[in-house]
């Protein structure tokens, strides 16, 4: 089998460097989307600046001038930086109130574990990588543009899984969510009660959605760059083959005068 495999790889001119810069392609983006999720859920900032926008204080019951508080709050704890998960504030009346349950922090127990893993998959993306270019330099020693194909194979194969994607959010994004979160949990502590859950009230779905779309703007960096690397080294590569082509039939032509 594998040796047919080989074949079949050859006769369509598919090599070792091919497949290196196609898995280097697609460790580089994985990086860039692991880096995108780590950095915006330790933006504290920017998340309570989201929940005063998609989860106003009347739908809520939190005081606006909280909300800032609160972002922090979720941030430290989803980045390590605290380690317990509850927000309390002084009310109007001097009367303190903690906003979560307990099985509310449980489930963010679980987030945090994704987040931190999301930056363990960053690093290990980057190492990845680079231990792929630097094999495909002894694997295309000849041709060194098969590599950068590969890489631009890579960029497509992932784009198209994400446009499959979005086309799924598009259309039903409700489905799309749930289906992430029964894969991302092995319980049912996501499903939230907005009636009695301040963690749902603060996070309604066109918060995710907003979240969403900004991480795949910024996510898109990493592919886009990876593009222009790649063109930019087959177009080098391509003026450099074409240069040494054009010197040996001189070269050779310089041979058959000097046979005559």
């Amino acid at each position: 089998m594998e040796e047919k495999l080989d074949e079949q790889l050859k006769k369509r001119g598919i090599g070792i460097p091919h497949m290196l810069g196609f898995c280097a392609a697609v460790f580089w983006i994985v990086f860039g989307f692991m880096l995108v999720i780590r950095l915006t859920a330790g933006d504290g900032g920017y998340l309570g600046a989201q929940m005063l926008e998609h989860a106003p204080p009347e739908t809520t019951g939190l005081p606006e001038a909280e909300y800032p508080g609160m972002g922090r709050m979720i941030a430290d704890y989803l980045t390590g930086k605290k380690e317990t998960f509850q927000y309390a504030y002084t009310d109007e009346r001097g009367k303190t109130r903690e906003c979560f349950h307990s099985y509310e922090a449980d489930h963010m127990k679980d987030c945090r574990k994704l987040v931190q893993s999301a930056g363990a998959a960053a690093v290990a993306g980057v190492f990845t990588s680079l231990f792929l270019v630097g094999m495909s330099f002894i694997a295309s020693e000849k041709d060194p543009r098969k590599f950068f194909r590969g890489i631009i194979w890579g960029i497509r194969a992932v784009l198209a899984v994400a446009a499959l994607l979005l086309i799924w959010a598009a259309v039903n994004f409700d489905g799309l969510f749930v289906t992430f979160h029964r894969i991302a949990f092995d319980n049912d502590g996501w499903l939230l009660n907005p009636a009695t859950d301040m963690l749902i009230r603060l996070m309604p779905t066109e918060f995710f959605i907003s979240l969403g779309v900004r991480g795949i703007w910024l996510a898109l960096a990493a592919p886009a760059l990876l593009e222009i690397v790649a063109r930019f080294g087959l177009r080098k590569l391509s003026a450099i083959s074409d240069q040494r082509r054009v010197i040996s039939d001189r070269n050779k032509q310089g041979e058959t005068e000097n046979d005559f």
